[in-house]
């Protein structure tokens, strides 16, 4: 029963998300969802107000913003999801881990198994956040930490990952706790609560501002003006051939610093092992794909660039919890029409329960991040992002 209601939210899940990512104009449409459109634009400026209201009670002191005492490092988006803002957190937070600095990722840890709503009013306040890794250890799975969250702790040894909706309590239990002096704030533009020393911002170039309205009837999470704000911005999906994209940011933000980088495919890993394959083993072979994040469009496209035919794409909604049966069919269906292996993406990688055995191979594909243009490489971006936080908080 709760399978079948979580299966048709989804289902209206994707059809609005669909909807809202198509441009402005509404013709086209019959009555009813030209009525649907005219009621999501109206919650859309109500929408907008409540953002706007709350960020000027900010910025005049009427709401609180709670500095920590250490480099608190935020990076976000302004559009809600599909920027590729995962591996950007991950190799920053390598790499300041590598400049000996004692990090801790602060995550709110999206659509993670949550208490129930009367015992998280009476504890969330009283308990201290959730452990997804102290830096040497995994102490939390990707259902109770969140996919990403767990994502980022499996491959960020050293580093600690706390999940918890309010950061400034994760962020003073890093600080007191494991003893963090820098803290990354992960999907941390809108969350004003606590004071950032630095804002970077992610700007999928494929689609930067969607239709130009906020949500529920765009993409964007506030009002693109309010890219004012960030420090940095990270031009992510680039080809680097993106000058009017980079105009229109300096319309909007005179000041930030810009960086454009690519995320770059690395090679298949076994969901199920420690098996790896280069990528070269895609070309011209029979694959199956299978996704649950917010722009799978990007994922599949990888798979045909490296020369994968692909034979069947399943898509589910982002952030989908797999069961057992969905892994099982998507693995006959693609025994059945002849493909070799089942591709999926690695935060999906996270979610796939363990089948005792499977018709074909099951991988995931990684990605990283590749620098384009604004910095040498991302040791040099990180530590030139760092000095500038060190002079912005003297």
């Amino acid at each position: 029963m709760a399978r079948n209601q979580t299966k048709r939210m989804e289902r209206v899940e994707r059809f609005l998300i669909r909807l809202i990512q198509q441009p402005g104009a509404d013709q086209g449409h019959t009555g009813s969802i030209r009525m649907l459109l005219a009621c999501l634009k109206g919650l859309a400026h109500l929408f907008r107000c409540v953002v706007q209201t709350r960020l000027f009670f900010y910025e005049v002191g009427i709401l609180q913003r709670y500095p920590l005492g250490c480099q608190v490092i935020s990076v976000g988006n302004i559009t809600a999801g599909g920027t590729g803002k995962t591996p950007v957190v991950e190799i920053f937070a390598r790499e300041l881990h590598k400049s000996g600095r004692k990090v801790a990722i602060l995550s709110r840890g999206y659509r993670k198994k949550e208490l129930p709503w009367y015992q998280r009013f009476f504890r969330e306040t009283l308990e201290p956040p959730r452990v997804v890794s102290d830096g040497h250890h995994l102490l939390l799975d990707s259902e109770m930490g969140g996919d990403e969250p767990y994502m980022l702790a499996s491959n960020l040894p050293g580093v600690v990952v706390l999940v918890d909706r309010n950061r400034v309590k994760s962020g003073r239990y890093a600080i007191k706790k494991f003893g963090c002096d820098t803290l990354v704030l992960d999907d941390g533009f809108q969350y004003q609560k606590l004071k950032h020393r630095l804002e970077l911002v992610l700007i999928d170039k494929t689609n930067p501002f969607g239709n130009g309205n906020v949500l529920p009837r765009g993409v964007l999470r506030e009002p693109v003006r309010n890219l004012k704000r960030a420090n940095f911005i990270f031009i992510t999906k680039s080809d680097g051939q993106s000058e009017t994209l980079r105009a229109r940011i300096r319309e909007l933000n005179a000041q930030a610093e810009i960086i454009e980088c690519c995320h770059r495919p690395q090679y298949l890993r076994n969901a199920y092992s420690d098996e790896t394959l280069p990528l070269s083993w895609l070309e011209g072979r029979k694959v199956a794909a299978l996704s649950g994040i917010a722009v799978p469009q990007s994922f599949e496209g990888f798979l045909r660039g490296m020369g994968a035919r692909l034979m069947t794409c399943d898509r589910f909604a982002d952030h989908h919890r797999y069961e057992a049966q969905e892994i099982i069919d998507a693995v006959n269906r693609a025994d059945e029409l002849g493909a070799c292996a089942l591709i999926t993406t690695e935060k999906d990688a996270v979610r796939l329960p363990r089948l005792a055995s499977s018709a074909v191979p099951v991988y995931y594909l990684r990605v990283e991040i590749e620098i384009l243009s604004g910095a040498e490489n991302f040791h040099e971006a990180v530590r030139h992002i760092c000095t500038h936080g060190e002079r912005k908080g003297a």
